[in-house]
């Protein structure tokens, strides 16, 4: 899963936000009624922004921002035969993988996929999705954000009480899912989408370079971290890898933020929360320390002009000491570098602090036109079981059910365990574009403008406020 997937992702609230206005309008006004399919007997239909009937079977569509179902759902996989559909764009293996594992263990349900390459996916799912022929199963992205105000997804929140998900997936994971009535406020309201693997943000080490700029530990705090930044500069060798050509120089920067400032805030402002507000002191001291690395010479020279995937490169070659990035990294460094390679969670302000980190998963919704819900919420209930978890890992997610994640050794078992206290702390945090659809293009010239020493602290905060105000109002 290379950084192109995940600008994928990320891609989806731009793409969203252009073709909200008339797509959503359209379905909003059409004799289309979402989730108005029969439903099977003894399960509720339950879409967002409609107001289901309970177990009769059937639901009446409600105008955007009508209350949801409460009625109780069943979890029992039916025992008669059922067709899904499911539509996806991301990890063709990994997804048919997993749905080759639950056809084995459910041999009553078969699951047709429905492969789009991305840059047709959105578009694509805005027609199907509201359609008589709607997927029932669809991989989410952050596009889906938009249809919920339509109706066109289902709300997930009696299957999430029903088979007790927040006991079986991280309640930080789940709550990235979540979407209010509007579509633009994250981590409240419906949950909209159940994970399937998840990503991790953090710091990559090499063993050797350490030793050789006489490092002789991993850095407990941010402090020590710096020091060990200085005494790699003092060696001679590059103190971290930065590839801020597009998201690289994004991932130094939150992982600085996310040990240097409020956590809730910080999750708040980027899940669109009223009143939220980046241009605060410890943020400002934040990208200062940003900046100064840059300033240090900490950064490779060509950092503006290397992309993310480069730098992974140049490290597993040995260019640098440090790398921040993603696990989506780890197999390219485990094939590169063997046992020379370490990874960990950011090192926080004070030792012994909350492990946190940035992170998104893959993850699958329920079409509010699905005339099997209970059948597809038994497959993302699948997600969790550790049949799916090997299938996740072998794919290069770390499985949303930590303790189910397989064994591992190696810079992936330093991943495992780096997850597992990321989980346990409740420290997984959204990637900051998430923020809003146009913040990525802000985040990526302005952390570039940074390093170059154009643009102030302050002034590129002011410029991120500027962008969510515009999305979100003050």
């Amino acid at each position: 899963m290379g950084s192109f997937r995940r600008r994928e992702w990320r891609a989806g609230r731009r793409l969203a936000l252009l073709g909200a206005a008339c797509s959503l309008a359209l379905v909003a006004c059409s004799s289309l009624t979402p989730g108005s399919n029969a439903s099977t007997a003894g399960s509720s239909s339950a879409p967002v922004a409609v107001a289901g009937s309970g177990s009769s079977g059937s639901s009446a569509a409600g105008s955007p921002g009508a209350a949801v179902s409460s009625a109780a759902v069943a979890t029992a996989v039916p025992a008669d035969k059922v067709e899904l559909k499911l539509a996806f764009t991301d990890s063709p293996d990994m997804t048919k993988a997993l749905i080759a594992a639950f056809q084995k263990k459910h041999p009553q349900v078969t699951i047709v996929s429905q492969y789009t390459q991305f840059n047709d996916y959105v578009k694509s799912l805005k027609l199907s999705m509201s359609s008589d022929t709607a997927p029932d199963l669809a991989q989410y992205n952050a596009a889906f954000d938009t249809f919920v105000p339509a109706g066109l997804i289902r709300d997930l929140t009696p299957y999430e009480q029903a088979y007790g998900w927040d006991k079986s997936f991280p309640k930080s994971a789940l709550d990235e899912l979540r979407v209010d009535p509007t579509g633009k406020i994250l981590g409240t309201g419906s949950l909209i989408a159940v994970p399937g693997g998840l990503s991790l943000v953090g710091l990559y080490y090499n063993k050797q370079l350490m030793t050789k700029a006489g490092i002789t530990s991993t850095p407990a705090t941010l402090a020590a971290f710096e020091a060990d930044l200085a005494k790699a500069k003092a060696a001679a060798i590059t103190p971290i890898s930065v590839g801020s050509l597009d998201t690289g120089g994004l991932h130094v920067w939150s992982s600085v933020m996310n040990v240097s400032t409020d956590v809730t805030a910080q999750k708040n402002w980027i899940d669109g929360k009223a009143g939220s507000n980046i241009v605060t002191p410890s943020a400002v001291a934040a990208t200062q320390t940003f900046a100064d690395w840059a300033r240090k010479g900490y950064f490779p020279a060509s950092a503006n002009g290397t992309s993310e995937n480069d730098s992974a490169t140049a490290f597993a070659k040995g260019a640098s000491v440090f790398l921040i990035n993603g696990n989506w990294a780890a197999a390219q460094l485990d094939k590169a570098m063997g046992s020379n390679v370490g990874f960990m969670v950011m090192p926080p302000a004070k030792a012994g602090g909350q492990s946190v980190g940035n992170g998104f998963s893959v993850s699958y919704s329920i079409s509010a036109k699905s005339k099997h819900p209970e059948a597809a919420a038994a497959f993302l209930n699948f997600l969790q079981s550790p049949e799916a978890s090997v299938i996740e890992d072998a794919g290069g997610f770390l499985p949303p059910n930590a303790s189910a994640a397989p064994a591992a050794s190696g810079v992936k078992g330093d991943l495992k365990k780096a997850n597992q206290a990321v989980v346990a702390a409740d420290g997984l945090i959204p990637f900051p574009d998430f923020a809003a659809p146009a913040m990525l293009d802000s985040l990526e010239s302005g952390l570039q403008s940074v390093i170059a020493g154009r643009m102030q602290p302050t002034d590129f905060l002011q410029s991120l406020q500027t962008v969510w105000t515009s999305y979100h109002g003050k």
